[in-house]
Order: structure tokens, then sequence, then C-alpha cells
């Protein structure tokens, strides 16, 4: 049993999975802490049309802005879902590269777990890149389960 728990949530199945086997592992007097990363603007640039050209800030704000909107609707869907539970709850929404995010979050709130999903890329892009969930695993300094 865990008092202080970090969890991931991205609005995927795997996410959801992680959300429930944290609650289940939280002690009564626990807190969760729920976490989305968003990438920041510069990486949203080159998402773009992959042109190379320059992406104006007009269009870079509104993704930005989108980005956040679809950030706080799946906290909410996951603070609802935890929250019955009668946990502590407290939402964060970070930017950058997820797994060094994720990571520098649960360093920066000492918490003693994360708990996430094994999955949120497709198995190619992980397999060449590396899973945010491995990444995560080989560099945090708390304990680290992984859901599937």
């Amino acid at each position: 049993m865990f008092q202080s728990i970090l969890v991931p949530v991205d609005g995927s199945a795997h996410a959801e999975k992680a959300l429930e086997v944290a609650a289940q592992l939280a002690t009564p007097l626990a807190r969760l802490y729920l976490i989305n990363v968003q990438q920041p603007p510069n990486d949203i640039g080159l998402l773009v049309g992959g042109s190379g050209r320059p992406v104006s800030e007009e269009v870079i704000q509104k993704l930005v802005k989108e980005r956040e909107d679809d950030a706080r609707k799946i906290l909410d869907k996951a603070y609802a879902a935890v929250k019955l539970d009668g946990l502590q709850v407290e939402e964060v929404i970070s930017k950058g590269r997820p797994a060094e995010a994720i990571v520098a979050e649960a360093e920066a709130l000492q918490v003693e777990a994360i708990v996430m999903g094994s999955r949120g890329m497709s198995d190619l892009k992980g397999m060449v890149i590396g899973s945010v969930s491995h990444r995560v695993g080989h560099t945090a300094h708390c304990t680290v389960i992984t859901v599937n």
C-alpha cells in the first residue's frame, strides 16, 4: 500500500486500468496525483503538416489551447473516477516529453510510486524510440508499476 502515487493519464484504456490499480494500491489516506503531459509548442510546430515551413504563432496558440482543453477533459474524467473512492486527488498538466515530465513530477512531489499503463504509442514507434513506460521505469527514483 502506498500513501502517494503519481498516475499518468492520457484517456487510453491502459491509463484507465492503471488508475483502477493505483486506487486499489492506495492507503485510505493516500494522495493520488493525476498527470497529463502535453508536448510544448515547438514540438507541435514540427507536427503540423510536416512541411518544414514555419507555423504562425496564432496556429500554435490555437493548438496549445486545444491540447490544454483535451488535457482538462482527460483529467476531469480520471478525477471523477477516483474521487468516488474517497481518495485525495490532485491534478497536474505538464508540458514536455512524457517520460521526462513524469519522472520530474514524481521527484518534485516525492511520490512513493508511479502507476501507469504499459502502452500509449504504436508498437512500431515504441520499438524504434522506446516506450514511455520503459523510460520511466528505468529513470524514476521510486517504485514504478506498469499495467497492461
